[in-house]
């Protein structure tokens, strides 16, 4: 069990060991050098595949578009403010032939941002060709500091392509009375 041949049989195991180990190590580096080339052709490959998806993503996008919303039958309403600093709107609801269509609850901010000039998209969806009427009913808060609630329908003929409407909301003092004008946009 002891003696000089266990020492040598001892010693002759740690230098495989040790051999062993440094080719290990030689095979890692290899494979490190190796390993950067093969990260920076994942890389690519991930960068290509990314912009794949990002075309691909697009082009359903459009199809999806298209579908919901054949270019034939779109309508699309809009609202601004036509008196800027007069209103501030606490919700309008919008309905298309008698069924709604849309309703929205209005923030400090999206009535600061409208009353800075922005136009609000209220409502895009499909509507066949022929006559129809749109309602809106507005409630908003005038000037003066009265509640004010009012509902206004416009008749309009669709025709093919996309009909943009605009609804434009305007109160002139001292009465304050919200008034909403419909403009078929070209």
């Amino acid at each position: 069990m002891f003696g000089p041949q266990k020492t040598q049989e001892c010693r002759g195991r740690k230098n495989r060991g040790l051999a062993f180990i440094c080719s290990g190590l030689t095979t890692l580096s290899l494979v490190f050098s190796h390993g950067e080339a093969f990260a920076a052709s994942i890389d690519e490959e991930i960068a290509e595949l990314k912009s794949a998806v990002t075309a691909h993503a697009d082009e359903v996008f459009k199809f999806e578009q298209g579908v919901l919303h054949p270019v034939d039958t779109r309508l699309a309403v809009f609202l601004t403010l036509a008196s800027r600093d007069v209103l501030d709107l606490d919700s309008v609801e919008l309905f298309v032939n008698g069924k709604p269509a849309a309703s929205h609850l209005y923030t400090g901010k999206e009535n600061a941002s409208l009353q800075q000039g922005s136009i609000q998209q209220l409502f895009i969806g499909n509507l066949a060709n022929g006559e129809h009427e749109l309602k809106a009913v507005i409630t908003a808060r005038a000037a003066n500091d009265r509640f004010v609630r009012r509902e206004t329908s416009h008749r309009f003929q669709k025709r093919p392509g996309v009909l943009r409407l605009q609804m434009a909301l305007e109160a002139k003092a001292p009465e304050f009375e919200p008034r909403v004008s419909v403009v078929e946009w070209k």
